[in-house]
Parts: structure tokens; C-alpha cells; sequence
């Protein structure tokens, strides 16, 4: 029916709704996939007078992303109270009997999602510029949190967690690797032996980046979102990745990854923000070109990964074709964060 995506039984969830929380619900359900999500699946529900929104793990992996529910859940909840925008939750699910898999459900937060570069061609300069600080400043936000506050003090292992992150993402290159990629054992080699001193433990979102949130009438912050990869960590992690999906569009023009923060949009030099986020966070930024060079290499081995199953046509969906091509120009690039900073 066209009310019910794959993934959901409606009568199922109605029915589990209706026991977990009485008069949640007023009447039967319709949802429909929301588009966007590029891991967890997400659903707008309905009763015909509420609307909220639902997440749970793709089809086929739920044993592997189970945890992940637990931990969205837990960590967007937990920072509810805070200063960082995110949707209020209602409930967790983790009984897969109810959908297949957990889920949980939390608020529908209404605004605006800037995905592509057609979605901020006419922002304008002085539009581009307030959602581009607005965004920056709920990052400083989240990592003024401290965990222990808001009941994550054991959300994460935040000892030698860039060391970690280095050495498993260079396992998930060699997992997938199909060709020779220049630079890519010297830019291993090199952020391994050059890892930067941590200067705080901060909850880190793991995926930072302009259309991870959703943005109000006021250009604010409504909401971030996809908080699957949050853990405790370096701060640092999260505006190097940031950086590196702000220059992407202009560094690698044709790339599947992303477009919204284009040349012609009038959004602010990343070295602005970078300054901004310097002066309200409190921390140093010197050791910054470390982890941009660091999100380089893994975006660039999370591409590479995504070439080599295309490659043996296990890839699903167009857009795929020209992936492997972004590979060496991020490789290139990270090595030039690294030379550039003298590591």
C-alpha cells in the first residue's frame, strides 16, 4: 500500500505505540520514506493530525546496526537540555519483533534541509553567511557539553581516539582496496606518526555538515541531525570533517558527496568559521590542517570503498560511476594539509 514503505508494518508499530504510550496516537497510521538518509532508514508517520518522525536500521542489517538505534536515541535525549538543537524523542524500541528491528521515534522538527547546490543558489551572500555562523556556533555548542553532565561519561572511549580512528580506517582500506592509490600509504604513515594531543573530551556528531541540520525561518539551527556516528572524542574531528565538506564542491567539482555549499552561494570562506569557532570554543585550532587531512583520508577511503563495489557491480542506484575519480584528488589534497602544517 502506497501509506506503508518497506520497513514498517503499520499495524505492528500502532498496535506497540498504543501499549508503550497510551494516547500518543489518535488513529491508524500512514508514513512514507523520507529521501536523504544514506544509512539508517527514516520515516515521516501520520495519524492524520500528528506527524512524527521514525528511524530505524536499513533492510537486511539489523544486526549490525542495532546498536546504533540505542545510541541515537541515547545521545540525542541526552542533549535535549542543552544548547544544541536536536528533535525531542519519544520512545525507543528495541524488541525487533515490533518492526524487524529497533527504532525509535522522536519529533517531526519543521524547517529547511540544504542539500544541493540548486537548494542554496539563491540564499545570497548575507542569507549564505548567517547559516553558515549559526551552524559553526551550535558545533562550539555541542562541544562545550560535557558529557559527564548529560549522562554520557561512557557514551565513547575518548583515549587515543584519533589514534584508533587512523588505524581503523586504514583496515577498511585494505578490506576494499582494488588499485593502487598514490599518496595512500605515505598519508597513512604520516597521520599516524603525527596524531595532535587532545585538547578536550567532547561529544563528537562523527558527520557534521551543512545538511545534517535543519535550519529555521530565522536561518538558525532548528535541528541537527544523523547522530549515528556520535561518540566521545576530539572536538577538532568534527570541524576538520566540516572543512572538508565545505571545500569539497569547489576541490572535487564532480562529486556524489556533496554540492550545497557551492562556489557562487556566497558562504564564507571555511577559514572564517574556523576563526568564529576558535574565539567561542576556546580552543586551538593550529593543529586543524592534522584533521582535515585526516577527513580527507577517510572520506577518500569511504569512496574507495564505495568504487570497489561498484567495480563488482554490488553498488544499487545510479550516481556511482564517477566516485572512484575523487579518490586521488582527496589523497593529493590531505597530503598537502600535512606538508603544508610541516608534519
Amino acid at each position: 500500500m502506497a501509506d506503508q514503505p518497506p520497513g514498517l508494518d503499520l499495524d505492528r508499530l500502532h498496535a506497540h505505540l498504543t501499549q508503550a504510550q497510551p494516547g500518543l496516537t489518535a488513529g491508524p497510521l500512514s508514513a512514507r520514506l523520507i529521501a536523504g538518509g544514506k544509512s539508517n532508514l527514516t520515516y515521516t508517520v501520520s495519524d492524520g493530525g500528528s506527524r512524527w518522525v521514525l528511524r530505524r536500521p536499513p533492510l537486511g542489517h539489523v544486526l549490525a546496526t542495532a546498536h546504533d538505534m540505542a545510541r541515537e536515541y541515547r545521545v540525542i535525549t541526552a542533549l535535549s537540555g542543552t544548547a544544541v538543537p536536536v528533535p525531542a524523542t519519544h520512545l525507543l524500541c528495541e524488541d525487533p519483533e515490533v518492526l524487524g528491528a529497533p527504532f525509535y521515534l522522536m519529533e517531526e522538527v519543521h524547517g529547511t534541509v540544504y542539500r544541493t547546490a540548486e537548494d542554496t543558489a539563491d540564499l545570497g551572500a548575507a542569507r549564505a553567511r548567517r547559516l553558515s555562523a549559526h551552524l559553526v556556533d551550535v558545533l562550539g555548542e555541542l562541544h562545550a557539553v560535557d558529557p559527564a553532565e548529560v549522562g554520557l561519561a561512557d557514551f565513547g572511549r575518548p583515549e587515543g581516539y584519533m589514534a584508533r580512528q587512523v588505524e581503523r580506517w586504514q583496515r577498511q582500506f585494505q578490506a576494499s582496496r582494488s588499485r593502487e592509490i598514490k599518496g595512500m600509504e605515505e598519508l597513512y604513515q604520516r597521520l599516524r606518526g603525527s596524531v595532535p594531543a587532545v585538547q578536550r573530551v567532547a561529544v563528537v556528531h562523527g558527520d557534521y555538515r551543512l545538511d545534517n541540520a535543519i535550519f529555521g525561518p530565522d536561518d538558525r539551527v532548528a535541528a541537527v541531525l544523523d547522530w549515528e556516528m556520535a561518540t566521545l572524542g576530539d572536538p577538532l574531528a568534527d570541524l576538520g570533517l566540516m572543512q572538508v565538506y565545505w571545500d569539497i564542491a569547489r576541490e572535487v567539482p564532480q562529486n556524489p558527496v556533496s554540492s550545497a555549499v557551492s562556489a557562487g552561494a556566497g558562504f564564507p570562506a571555511m577559514a572564517e568559521l574556523v576563526a568564529r569557532y576558535a574565539d567561542r570554543s576556546g580552543l586551538d585550532t593550529t593543529p586543524l590542517p592534522w584533521y582535515v587531512a585526516f577527513a580527507r583520508y577517510k572520506l577518500a577511503i569511504i569512496a574507495e570503498g564505495i568504487h570497489y563495489r561498484f567495480t563488482q557491480g554490488k553498488t544499487v542506484g545510479g550516481g556511482f560511476s564517477h566516485i572512484g575519480a575523487m579518490v586521488p584528488p582527496l589523497v593529493a589534497a590531505a597530503l598537502e594539509s600535512l606538508l603544508t602544517e610541516g608534519s
